[in-house]
């Protein structure tokens, strides 16, 4: 059996392959409300149906004011808990497990979601924006400037993340992944670059890390023992001056302590830089976690192919892979690469009605 199908346990959570679906914003609440539709229920749905072994959901907002567009989902409420319901159920009878990511988009709220043909920026107050906040008055270029957070602004996040917690415990997920990646609200305060604090959750690696640290501690406080807990970290900042894959490194050591179970390693989108991008570009920083900090991570960025999602779990760079754009273009991505690896299809996820499309008679025919 090939290590991306071989089943991967946290705690008392077994997944039933390594090949993971990536959260995706998809910035499709037309309401407004925060409240997912059927539109989450097909995406999140179909690629269950697909194969994928652990769904990770949208970037969700623990407050509205936390949403990166008035177009995201939502867990601050009991309507949105109970929308996510109906989709948690359906993944489970595709025999696949559902985490949510819990998020707060800092001073990148409040914007458009840039779709073609789309306004990009701040959305103003007057259609639906709100002032994004903070850890310091320093916008992200291009977007408005955002209010610097009280004391008591941060110590409400905490709470609003373990609120969120508690009720995607309630909506039937399996694991919740803090979103402290991509230049939102817990990255803003690790980066020096977007932290120019003078208080305790300011200056150093003690004060920067402080506020991620405690909604790590909340959220382990409230989410049950049974289940996992996840973190997505940007490894570096791919700018002078700013977060370093040695400071990620050093935190996911603490996080580990505090009952992390896996680090997502993503890179990135604080600030404006030249970014090496190309396939697999991420994964060195997922290797060096795992190996620095001893803790399991997920590699992510540009991995679309069967063979070259196989060699990272192989190399041990990565206890499991996630994918994204692969699988926007092809929903079924996981079938396809069990053929492509040698996996008969009986014991590939495929669900009973989609058996006769298999793809072991295609590579057949080839």
């Amino acid at each position: 059996m090939p290590l991306l199908f071989e089943p991967v346990s946290f705690r008392d959570l077994t997944l039933r392959n390594r090949v993971w679906l990536a959260p995706m914003c998809q910035y499709s609440v037309l309401a407004e409300d925060g409240v997912p539709t059927d539109w989450h229920l097909v995406h999140l749905g179909a690629r269950a149906q697909g194969g994928f072994g652990l769904l990770l959901t949208e970037a969700t907002a623990v407050t509205a004011e936390g949403r990166i567009s008035p177009q995201d989902t939502g867990i601050w409420n009991d309507e949105q808990r109970d929308a996510w319901r109906r989709i948690t159920d359906f993944v489970h009878d595709q025999e696949a497990a559902i985490g949510i990511q819990l998020a707060h988009a800092g001073r990148k709220g409040s914007t458009y979601r840039g779709f073609a043909g789309e306004p990009t920026g701040s959305v103003p107050t007057e259609d639906g924006g709100w002032t994004a906040v903070g850890p310091s008055a320093a916008a992200f270029p291009g977007y408005a400037d955002p209010r610097a957070m009280t004391t008591a602004d941060i110590a409400a996040t905490v709470e609003a993340f373990a609120a969120a917690a508690r009720r995607s415990a309630e909506a039937g997920f399996d694991v919740v992944e803090i979103h402290a990646a991509h230049g939102y609200l817990l990255h803003e305060f690790l980066s020096p670059l977007s932290n120019v604090r003078t208080d305790s959750y300011g200056g150093g690696f003690e004060g920067r890390t402080r506020l991620l640290l405690e909604v790590v501690d909340a959220v382990r406080a409230v989410w049950p023992a049974s289940k996992p807990l996840f973190v997505r970290l940007s490894a570096t900042d791919w700018a002078d001056g700013g977060w370093t894959l040695e400071d990620s490194v050093r935190l996911s050591a603490l996080l580990k302590y505090r009952g992390v179970d896996l680090v997502d390693t993503s890179t990135g989108g604080n600030v404006l830089a030249d970014i090496p991008v190309g396939p697999g570009y991420q994964v060195q920083f997922a290797a060096a976690i795992r190996a620095g900090a001893g803790i399991p991570t997920g590699a992510v960025g540009l991995i679309s192919s069967p063979s070259q999602a196989e060699d990272v779990l192989a190399n041990g760079e990565a206890d499991v892979v996630l994918l994204a754009r692969a699988a926007l273009r092809e929903p079924s991505w996981p079938l396809r690469a069990a053929a492509e690896l040698g996996v008969s299809w009986r014991d590939a996820p495929y669900p009973a009605p989609h058996a006769r499309g298999k793809w072991d008679d295609v590579l057949a025919l080839a």
